[in-house]
């Protein structure tokens, strides 16, 4: 018989194999960053496996509340590092520990934990419950095959067969992640590229809150070519400028690109004569409407910051109607 130990905050894991009673510690648990940035979550799982052994958990069901979204995943080494959220923080240690177990088994499982759970030291304070499938990784392909294809931008998606415990790249990609036909889907999207365009303080202050916030930046040139701007549905584009001749250009590109989200810096009045001078140019009324005018989520600001702010949570909040999690 195998018994499996731990005691409250996972301080330690003792596997006790009554049979030979000999006793082995495995690894203690340990955070080794705070980004639930899937593509780097990923990235630590084909890592962690080219140097021993892994394990991928996947959040694949949500009863009640839940912090994190269907297929949000942790990643663990067999060394016991771990990184990535299936909550707010409340259960990471104890899924950590239930993966080196699989590892040390060499077999997948599946846990559950709030609402429908045997752990009752373990609350959610959502009030809802979690079901998490643990795999035991055993290729380095799929990873690698997703994290190529999100590195050109491409949407891709992972599959698990919990009968086989497979991981393979999936060929199809649904429009979210979660079960089809049996087995769990996990899609992954490129992250928002933000091109701004304005040589202001504005615009500076919203590169930077940019960067922060884990998005790529395009911050453009007064030289650059409009034409050579790379846009694709993952794009915001952002235009800071305060004169409409010096955004008309890269405008123009935005309007005849798959961008998610165009915004420009304006009162209403100048957005009404943005809007004369784009009808007089032969712009459909459909793809004027697609500006973000006046920009930002809340306004007006008054200062750099602000707008910073109140533009990222525009772009954010864009991002989330068009590509729901």
């Amino acid at each position: 018989m195998i018994e499996h130990w731990w005691p409250f905050g996972h301080r330690s894991i003792l596997r006790n194999d009554v049979s030979n009673s000999v006793s082995t510690a495995l690894p203690v648990p340990v955070r080794v960053n705070n980004s639930d940035d899937p593509a780097e979550i990923l990235r630590f799982a084909f890592n962690a496996l080219a140097g021993g052994r892994a394990a991928l958990a996947t959040l694949v069901e949500i009863r009640g509340g839940a912090a994190r979204s269907l297929g949000a995943h942790l990643a663990v080494s067999s060394g016991g590092h771990y990184c990535g959220y299936l909550s707010g923080g409340c259960i990471e240690a104890a899924v950590a520990a239930e993966a080196l177990k699989a590892m040390e088994e060499g077999s997948d499982r599946v846990v559950k934990y709030g609402e429908g759970s045997p752990f009752f030291d373990i609350v959610l304070p959502c009030g809802g419950g979690v079901t998490i499938a643990i795999h035991v990784l055993r290729a380095a392909e799929p990873l690698g095959t997703v994290l190529d294809q999100l590195a050109d931008r491409q949407i891709v998606a992972l599959n698990h067969d919990p009968k086989s415990q497979a991981l393979t790249h999936s060929k199809t990609v649904p429009p979210r992640s979660g079960w089809y036909e049996g087995s769990f889907v996990s899609v992954y999207r490129p992250q928002t590229c933000v091109v701004i365009s304005g040589q202001t303080a504005e615009a500076d202050a919203v590169s930077r809150l940019a960067h922060a916030s884990g998005y790529q930046v395009q911050l453009l040139s007064s030289s650059k070519d409009p034409n050579a701007i790379e846009i694709d549905r993952f794009t915001a584009v952002v235009l800071l400028h305060h004169d409409l001749d010096l955004e008309a250009a890269v405008l123009e590109r935005a309007l005849t690109s798959p961008a998610f989200y165009i915004g420009a810096l304006g009162s209403t009045r100048t957005h009404r004569r943005r809007t004369e001078l784009l009808r007089v140019a032969g712009v459909s009324s459909e793809n004027i409407d697609r500006i973000h005018a006046p920009i930002g989520l809340f306004g007006p600001t008054r200062d750099a910051a602000s707008l910073a702010l109140s533009v990222l949570a525009d772009v954010a909040a864009a991002r989330l109607e068009v590509f729901p999690s």
